[in-house]
């Protein structure tokens, strides 16, 4: 290749590294423009979210066949949570409803599933309700306290669905006892399996049955997803 040829080539290169530069930085822009005391890990992750979603390939985990879930031998509605206010949440107030719990954290690739979770609980609230649950389980990212999650969460994704004080949902010692019952089978009826990361979301009905459970990499309004919350 004569030295024209490459001197032009690399310019070309140049310029279209330099393109794609400014067009990051702008979308990176108009992404964060709303956010608020968000720190510059958080604004990346933002950005990039979509890219994290669309490496993910946005494919579902499931452990047990249509069909072949036995019911629950303990009841999911003796059960409470603290909310992020201190108050205790009641999960008996739920029955005739299908309701979402998922695990969340506010430095993860998939904290950009909180837009998402918002639109679903907005547009099917009537008869459907989502309960977060933040937890400093994986790779220690959620480290804020209560105060600092309500406030990141509501300022910088308008969650209005209801928020959980910062739990342990692994099994370990003080596993929150919604998660020590969506994660033994020989209370739930079926599923053994612990949440693989933040953002794991399980599937109740309105009889207090875990229909399914969805990992992180599905995006909340996946088809498979909101099938099961219309049922």
């Amino acid at each position: 290749m004569s030295a024209s040829k490459f001197a032009r080539r690399f310019k070309s290169v140049i310029i279209s590294i330099v393109v794609l530069l400014v067009g990051f930085i702008v979308f990176a822009m108009f992404v964060n423009r709303n956010t608020v005391n968000m720190t510059p890990r958080q604004k990346l992750l933002k950005t990039v979210y979509p890219l994290i979603m669309w490496f993910s390939g946005r494919t579902s985990k499931n452990h047990v066949e249509p069909g072949h879930r036995p019911p629950a031998p303990t009841s999911i509605y003796a059960l409470s949570a603290t909310l992020n206010n201190g108050e205790t949440y009641a999960l008996s107030q739920l029955k005739g409803k299908r309701f979402m719990i998922v695990n969340t954290a506010s430095d993860c690739g998939y904290t950009g599933q909180f837009e998402g979770l918002e639109k679903l609980y907005q547009q099917y609230n009537h008869n459907f309700v989502i309960l977060a649950f933040p937890a400093n389980d994986f790779k220690e990212q959620e480290k804020g306290n209560d105060a600092d999650i309500a406030a990141f969460c509501k300022l910088n994704y308008g969650i209005s669905f209801p928020l959980m004080k910062k739990s342990v949902v692994v099994k370990e010692a003080g596993q929150q006892e919604i998660f020590a019952w969506l994660t033994r089978k020989e209370l739930n009826g079926w599923n053994d399996a612990p949440p693989p990361w933040n953002f794991t979301k399980y599937i109740i009905d309105e009889h207090g049955q875990l229909l399914q459970y969805f990992g992180p990499t599905v995006d909340p309004f996946s088809p498979e997803l909101v099938k099961l919350i219309l049922k």
